[in-house]
């Protein structure tokens, strides 16, 4: 993810940036839309035909609303494969990482040996020049990266009907803030739409934000 240090207005308040060798999503200095604007949400069953790694990759995602409560951009040295930082924080690739594990990938493992494979074709604006397990697989842009080398990529649209559960979608959030999440089942009645699953710097929350930012990525797996 990103080193940037400065200001983005996120929603409506004043966010600040959160300068870190790890993460780009960010953390708000004032309450997200989302505290100021109750959401009337239903759990929609998920078709009897999808697969079991996308159920479990779903039900993860939903699962880290109640126990991912913080938001920590820090550089961690992690156990490899399988390192993670503690459940009850992370950031908004951490989302992806952890649910993607529930089903059986370990983006950890994945990204670090197609890195090996096809070093060039990975982004190098944080200067790497070489693998680092502890990290790679949490850069946003790194993760958008595989999905493509996988042949995951779907069209970015404007119509809400093309993003389903279980779909990863990634956003550009200006400055060159890059931000990820889950589309969950969790219908929104208010806003006929089914929310995502997201970290933006106060805890893994599912929300109406498929629109807010610029999509820069849409994909899905399984």
């Amino acid at each position: 993810m990103d080193r940037q240090l400065g200001q983005h207005g996120l929603y409506f308040g004043a966010l600040f940036l959160i300068v870190a060798f790890s993460t780009s999503c960010q953390r708000p200095s004032q309450p997200q839309q989302s505290e100021k604007q109750e959401t009337i949400a239903t759990l929609e069953p998920l078709p009897a035909t999808v697969s079991p790694q996308l159920r479990q990759l779903v039900e993860s995602a939903i699962e880290q609303t109640k126990v991912t409560t913080g938001y920590d951009p820090s550089y961690v040295g992690l156990r490899y494969p399988g390192g993670d930082v503690p459940i009850e924080t992370g950031v908004c690739s951490d989302v992806v990482v952890r649910s993607f594990r529930k089903a059986g990938i370990d983006l950890q493992k994945e990204i670090h040996d197609d890195m090996g494979r096809a070093w060039p074709d990975y982004p190098k604006k944080w200067g790497a020049s070489g693998r680092d397990p502890n990290i790679d697989h949490r850069r946003v842009l790194n993760l958008m990266t595989y999905f493509e080398r996988q042949g995951k990529s779907l069209p970015i649209t404007t119509s809400r009907d093309d993003y389903l559960p279980g779909d990863v979608v990634a956003w550009d959030l200006g400055n060159g803030v890059d931000h990820v999440g889950i589309v969950v089942n969790s219908w929104s009645e208010n806003r006929d739409a089914y929310l995502v699953v997201h970290n933006i710097g106060v805890g893994t929350r599912a929300e109406d934000v498929l629109f807010n930012w610029k999509i820069i990525g849409h994909y899905r797996y399984f």
